[in-house]
């Protein structure tokens, strides 16, 4: 900590990159990443966790890291696989971010879906995504339909009324430590909104792409 009393040490974010297999996108992941964070002005980290991929992964991302040793990406490569709730989990407890949030290593995310999000750190303890099921391009109809009743059912049950649940929100890395699911499986991120929406935690919900 130096003298103004500002910890250098602590980023305005850390984002942990999941991957399993994702050789063809891993890179393009963390190369959009970077990308927005830098236009956007935060300071940030990129934790990538490998899950056992059985591809060529973590030479890819072990190679990038290489020819840009200026970028602030670091890689854990699993003994075992973990699943993707638990390294989400274990991200929070080896990043040094004030804020938090996951990106899946297929690089899903539009540029400016992300910077939508990424520029309102720090406005709200939880920044929840959302989007019109009926504009995704790609999902058979079965799982627009799942998706609203599981959205649905959960703010029937919590008593809230969020948008949409399963999409990858921004939260105080303390919380996630702190507030973690119980849950390890498809509905883990709908666990730790409505628990920290129990504890009170100030919050948003931002229109993405």
């Amino acid at each position: 900590m130096n003298i103004s009393g500002r910890d250098d040490n602590v980023v305005d974010i850390t984002v942990v990159v999941t991957c399993y297999n994702e050789e063809d996108f891993v890179v393009d992941t963390i190369e959009n990443v970077s990308g927005v964070l830098q236009r956007i002005g935060c300071s940030y980290e990129i934790i990538v966790i490998d899950d056992v991929s059985r591809d060529h992964s973590v030479e890819r991302v072990s190679a990038f890291m290489a020819s840009h040793p200026d970028l602030p990406v670091t890689l854990r490569v699993n003994e075992r696989n973990r699943g993707l709730a638990n390294n989400y989990i274990e991200g929070a407890f080896m990043g040094r971010g004030r804020y938090y949030r996951l990106c899946c290593g297929d690089n899903p995310e539009p540029g400016d879906s992300l910077a939508a999000l990424f520029s309102h750190v720090g406005k709200a303890d939880m920044i929840l995504a959302y989007h019109n099921q009926d504009e995704i391009k790609g999902k058979h109809y079965m799982r627009k339909r799942i998706s609203r009743l599981f959205t649905w059912l959960v703010n029937t049950i919590s008593g809230y009324k969020i948008k949409y649940y399963n999409g990858s929100a921004i939260h105080l890395r303390y919380n996630v430590m702190r507030w973690h699911p119980s849950s390890y499986g498809f509905g883990f991120q709908a666990d730790i909104v409505t628990t920290l929406l129990d504890e009170g935690v100030s919050y948003m919900q931002v229109p993405v792409r």
